[in-house]
Formats: structure tokens, sequence, C-alpha cells
């Protein structure tokens, strides 16, 4: 078996993942590493880069090409599912984190065998304004819905064993959260400062969009809560509406109060837009719900290409 697989989600990145494989290539690893590329759904030449790097780089390759771009977390669970290695680290396609990290990565996990995953964190993050908010943002949420230990930031550049891989793969919904899914299977999770380089080309495609939809894997993929949530304040409100009758009702007998149609037509549309949030959040359970049951793939697979050094002309 592999000592080290190394997933790498690429989206649009036929101009770096080139020159990060050759990178990649450089490192000593004892016992073998082996490449995961996952393309998914690139609309520019990734998968002819691939293709090419499967003949040419001095490493064994497993390539995947995603028929659709399914999105970053379902592109990992394609990588995860093909990695053979004993240990399964991710890394980005835009060498934010530096190829050289990944060794001091492995060798912290494995010189920590309790350990089932190892997350990083940085010294100094070479974000956007935006992204670290949204990164802040999400990492209060993921406290208060899917108890994460405070203190731990969640890195996509994350190092698991072979025992936590097997559990995390077993999850065949269409909407999986990695570390939604790591933390629903341990808490034996170490943590290692790395060092965060600026992006060297392109831009981020870190957008609303897809925090939005980030966090809604987060919520109701992973906890109830948002459910309890609007429990409470559906009670809350409830309690507030029945004083707010009896007040009308006493100041209607004795009190000369007139009665003003604002007042009535202002709580009906607070009332009502409760109920809306309510029934649509109810409605994103039973709609992932039902997808899951009609069988909405997580990913699909169209071609898939096994390249080892002896492929690749290398003795």
């Amino acid at each position: 078996m592999t000592a080290l697989s190394i997933v790498i989600p690429v989206y649009n990145g036929a101009g770096t993942i080139e020159r990060l494989v050759h990178e990649l290539a450089k490192l000593h690893i004892p016992d073998g590493v082996e490449l995961v590329l996952v393309n998914d759904g690139s609309a520019d030449d990734s998968w002819k880069v691939i293709q090419r790097l499967c003949t040419t780089a001095p490493m064994p390759i497993i390539a995947i090409d995603l028929a659709r771009n399914f999105g970053e977390h379902n592109a990992v669970m394609a990588g995860y599912a093909a990695a053979t290695g004993c240990y399964i680290m991710n890394i980005d396609d835009d060498f934010q984190n530096p190829p050289s990290e990944v060794v001091k990565l492995y060798e912290y996990a494995r010189a920590n065998p309790d350990l089932d995953v190892v997350y990083t964190r940085y010294e100094e993050k070479h974000h956007s304004l935006f992204r670290n908010l949204g990164s802040r943002f999400n990492d209060v949420m993921a406290r208060f819905m899917i108890d994460k230990p405070k203190g731990l930031y969640l890195s996509s550049f994350r190092c698991i064993n072979r025992f936590l891989r097997d559990r995390v793969v077993q999850y065949t919904g269409p909407y999986p959260y990695i570390d939604g899914l790591i933390l629903e299977n341990t808490r034996r999770i170490g943590r290692l400062t790395v060092q965060h380089a600026p992006r060297t080309e392109g831009k981020s495609g870190y957008t609303l969009r897809k925090l939005i939809r980030h966090w809604l894997m987060m919520f109701v993929n992973f906890s109830v809560m948002p459910l309890r949530i609007s429990s409470f304040i559906g009670a809350m409100f409830s309690i507030v509406g029945f004083v707010m009758a009896m007040v009308a009702v006493y100041e209607r007998f004795f009190k000369d109060t007139p009665q003003g149609w604002a007042s009535i037509v202002s709580v009906v549309l607070v009332f009502a837009g409760i109920q809306l949030l309510t029934l649509g959040l109810i409605g994103e359970y039973l709609g992932r719900l039902y997808l899951m049951q009609r069988g909405k793939p997580q990913y699909a697979v169209r071609t898939t290409m096994v390249a080892s050094i002896k492929d690749q002309g290398h003795a």
C-alpha cells in the first residue's frame, strides 16, 4: 500500500496543476506517494494537462474526470474513494499551500499515529477580505452547529488516516461536507501550523453563492439545530402574540385607545415572514431527503486513468 495519497481537486487549474505536480514529485516521501487528480468539470484545458501528466510525471497518478462541476467537496470525495494510501492528504491547486509543507504535515501525522486527522492552521493567511470574513463566520457557525472543538481551524489542507478515510467514504449522499463527516467520526484531531502563500495565478472561486451553499451543507446535512431554532423562535413569537392580544383586549374594553390597521398589518407581516422562513427551512430538509431517495449522484466519473512510473517510462 502506498504511504501517502495526495488528493487535488482541480477546477480551471490548467495554468498551475502541471507546475504543482512537478514540485510535488521532487518531495521525498518514504514508502511512496501517489497523486489523485480530480478534474471537477473545468472549463479550461485542465483535463488535457492532466492526461499529459499521466505520461510524463515521474510519480504514480490516478486521474479522474468528473462529468460536470459537482463542487469541491464532491470532488474530494471522488479522490478519497480512489486513494490507496495509508494517509490521505488534501491540497488545493492554487499553490497557496506550498508543496514543501506536504512533507511537514505527513511526518507530523505519521509521528502521531493516535490521531485520525491533522488540520493545518496558518501563521498568516493570504486570502481576500471577503473570504477571511466568510471563514470567520463559518468558524462561529461550525462551533454552534456541528460542535467543532474551540480553536480548531477547518482548513482544506488536512491529512487523514486510512481508518477515517474508510468512514468518510461510506457517506454516499449528494451533499457531502468533509469537515462535518470528519467531526462525526472522530475527536482524535491534531493541529499543525504551516505557511500560507499568496495566490500567484488566477483568482479565487470563493463566491457568495458557494459560501451560502457551504453553509447549507453544514446546517441541513449535519445538524437539526436550524429546526430547533425555528421552533424556539415560533414559541417566542407565539408568547409575544398572546401577550399583545391580551393588551389589545384590555385596551379595547378599559381604555379609549383608537385601533389602527398599521400595527395589525405589521404584526401579520412579521408572523407571516417567520412562518414562510420556517416552511422554507423544512422544505430544504425535505427536498434533500427527496433527492437522496431519488438517487441524485454525489459525483459522476466520466473517465479514470491510472498511471504508474512504469507506464510513464521510468525505471
